[in-house]
């Protein structure tokens, strides 16, 4: 319960937080992990199954051909930890898991994502398809999960796929790297997944598609703010606009609003005002070249080992190891 009148004396959620410091800022901005509730984590595996969202293929391609060759870059002879930063519905990394399995692998698997119904999903998928696997799963958000973790001494492989690195301005993409860099010892690695430039429309088709999945799975951030922190935003005054730029490799997403008009959020006790046309941004999503992934491995204190790459180019999983 929150205290409407006193807002001030009681503990506000990070995600109050967030959004009051999000609303006043210019431009207006709201951070792309609050996508990942229940309901938002339902409509993004939609969004995985359009024709035009390539991402997940091409990485479920990489790990679904070349786990054996993944799993041969690794230098684990003794028992190990999978650690999987906003690890969803588990399903690219099953192939991976699957694959160790079969090879008798001494590890354990410790997915961390901030949704509760998709933990308990991955876990009950991966007990009925790998029931010899040892799993761990942690709710929450990876920058507070990790900072707490006993990883049992064991050396750690940490898993960042699905091109999520890239939602991180390059400041924010640089701070996650090295709080990994800083938590893992010697024999630790990091296998991350980044989406590589190419056709312009390629990519735009991915993040603005025609059925219209991406929008909800942005008014989705509205409805969540209207029921968790009783907000008053009327979803037929917002839209959504998603637009790529080749020349720095960045997709931005936002909502618009339609009208002039003002939006109180009960848990702050505090109204918004927008102007016609007013933008919230919601999400980046940069897409990278070979050169920057070498570049921001090094400034974040790692070495690229290796680069595993689908069919098409579209994406690489990038092994890399402490600097």
């Amino acid at each position: 319960m929150y205290d409407i009148g006193h807002p001030s004396s009681i503990e506000l959620s990070p995600f109050a937080e967030d959004v009051r410091e999000g609303l006043s800022s210019t431009p207006k901005n709201l951070s792309s992990k609050y996508f990942y509730d229940d309901a938002g984590s339902r409509i993004f595996q939609q969004i995985m199954d359009l024709p035009e969202y390539y991402p997940t293929r091409a990485e479920m391609e990489i790990l679904t051909r070349q786990p054996a060759d993944i799993a041969a870059a690794l230098p684990y002879h003794e028992p190990f930890n999978i650690i999987e930063l906003g690890a969803g519905d588990g399903l690219k990394t099953k192939e991976l898991l699957k694959y160790l399995v079969g090879q008798r692998t001494d590890f354990t698997y410790m997915p961390i994502d901030i949704s509760g119904e998709a933990m308990q999903q991955l876990e009950g998928k991966l007990a009925a398809d790998l029931p010899g696997l040892d799993v761990r799963p942690l709710v929450g958000d990876y920058f507070e999960v990790l900072n707490s973790l006993d990883s049992e001494g064991r050396p750690n492989l940490y898993l960042f796929l699905g091109g999520n690195i890239g939602n991180y301005e390059k400041d924010g993409a640089i701070g996650l790297l090295r709080m990994i860099r800083n938590v893992m010892e010697t024999e630790g690695r990091l296998l991350t997944g980044f989406d590589l430039c190419k056709n312009p429309r390629v990519i735009q088709k991915a993040y603005d598609d025609s059925e219209g999945v991406t929008r909800a799975f942005n008014m989705n951030l509205l409805t969540r703010m209207n029921s968790e922190l009783g907000a008053t935003f009327p979803l037929d005054q917002f839209d959504f606009y998603s637009f790529y730029d080749p020349h720095n490799g960045e997709v931005r997403s936002m909502l618009v609003s339609l009208a002039e008009q003002d939006v109180y959020v009960e848990a702050l006790d505090q109204s918004f005002h927008f102007q016609q046309n007013e933008l919230i941004r919601t999400e980046l999503s940069k897409k990278y070249t070979l050169d920057e992934i070498k570049d921001l491995a090094a400034e974040s204190g790692f070495i690229v080992e290796k680069n595993f790459f689908d069919s098409q180019h579209y994406f690489t999983d990038s092994l890399w190891r402490c600097g």
